[in-house]
């Protein structure tokens, strides 16, 4: 029987290699079956919801449901240019960071080539290197007995790790799904330490959650380096995640070669008047960060009296250890049997862990009560 077109030994090698990105649970089901009663906190989104601005900027949809977008975003592109103070052709669109990260590899690490991310990283660090036929290299993670920053990034062992053939490098900071992050200048010690033809990519998704944001983001040190990168998204603390919008800044030269490959109206028209409307609101954000800050160590207070450990967290979400793999599954199973979905780690290479987001004011007493009831069943 002849081979079919789909058959993997006919697809390309990166291609028929590839694994589709896991989201953990169909949350679709579980919406429908717990209805308001669900607690969701395996996704990341965050605790107050888009800005009141974001939301007027969609009460009429008509028009941007009929024309096409503005296929280069220039409201939003130049709205950005203006708050962090770039040049609007140091910045690219796209449909959520994860389009932009996909992008990077396909633009600018040829089939063969080193790609190195840290072991416990963004997940879409490794699919963008594999659909791209590129060489993937996971560098060890810090130990998890670190003193400091129990499985972070280990900066200098990522440094050594790039070579001259090396053709891109990617962080996460804060990293998802630790939540552990580096401080600016052990950063700048990296830049300065990778081949200059490396492309190190900073991929600043929850960086709104970091105290001192603007200060401690890696966009300051684009003058220095052409060959940096960094990826944002409106997705988290901006509570735009359904709307998909992210955005890279970095040398023009290196934006054009995004701007090559990225799909022609990428970002649709409801999306750019939203998070443009979105940057105006400095309160919100503000509010969304000391939400998180109040309700971050509350749950990792719970968690460590339950005899559960969490990692350092500057996210809208802990990383909890169990111990053990069958513990955490436990764990996990109980509480989606009652209406609550965490995010199970295994797919990381933590099977030990669950990721759990910090869920809105209102549905924090809900979680609390749940981890009490399924961590005590599941302890021995």
């Amino acid at each position: 029987m002849a081979l079919q077109p789909w058959s993997d030994a006919r697809l390309p090698p990166a291609v028929a290699a590839l694994r589709a990105y896991d989201p953990g649970h169909d949350l679709v089901a579980f919406r429908a079956r717990f209805g308001s009663r669900l607690v969701e906190v395996g996704s990341n989104e965050n605790l107050l919801g888009p800005a009141p601005s974001a939301l007027a900027a969609l009460a009429d949809p008509g028009a941007a449901a009929w024309r096409y977008p503005d296929p280069r975003g220039s409201v939003l592109r130049d709205a950005l240019a203006r708050l962090h103070g770039l040049d609007p052709d140091a910045i690219v669109l796209g449909n959520g960071s994860h389009e932009l990260l996909m992008r990077i590899a396909q633009g600018f690490a040829p089939a063969g080539t080193p790609v190195v991310f840290s072991r416990h990283a963004f997940a879409v660090f490794a699919i963008a290197a594999a659909a791209a036929g590129a060489r993937a290299v996971a560098v060890p993670s810090l130990p998890a007995d670190h003193p400091a920053m129990p499985l972070g990034h280990d900066p200098e062992a990522l440094a050594s790790a790039c070579d001259a053939d090396t053709r891109v490098l990617y962080l996460a900071n804060p990293n998802n799904p630790t939540g552990t992050w580096f401080e600016p200048a052990a950063l700048a010690r990296l830049l300065a330490a990778v081949p200059s033809t490396t492309l190190v990519v900073v991929d600043e998704a929850y960086q709104e959650y970091q105290p001192d944001a603007a200060a401690r983001s890696a966009l300051r040190l684009l003058p220095r380096y052409r060959n940096l990168l960094v990826t944002r998204t409106f997705s988290k603390a901006y509570g735009l995640a359904g709307l998909r919008v992210g955005w890279a800044a970095g040398d023009p030269a290196a934006i054009a070669v995004l701007e090559r490959l990225r799909e022609s109206f990428n970002v649709n028209g409801l999306a750019q008047a939203a998070a443009a409307a979105a940057l105006d609101d400095d309160g919100h954000i503000a509010a969304e960060r000391a939400a998180a800050d109040a309700a971050r160590p509350v749950l990792a207070a719970l968690l460590a009296e339950l005899g559960v450990g969490t990692l350092p967290s500057r996210c809208n979400f802990l990383l909890a250890d169990f111990g053990a793999t069958d513990r955490a599954e436990a764990v996990e199973r109980a509480l989606g049997a009652g209406g609550v979905v965490a995010r199970p780690m295994a797919g990381y290479g933590l099977g030990r862990c669950l990721r759990i987001s910090l869920p809105p004011p209102a549905r924090q007493p809900a979680l609390l009560a749940a981890l009490v009831q399924t961590v005590r069943a599941a302890t021995p």
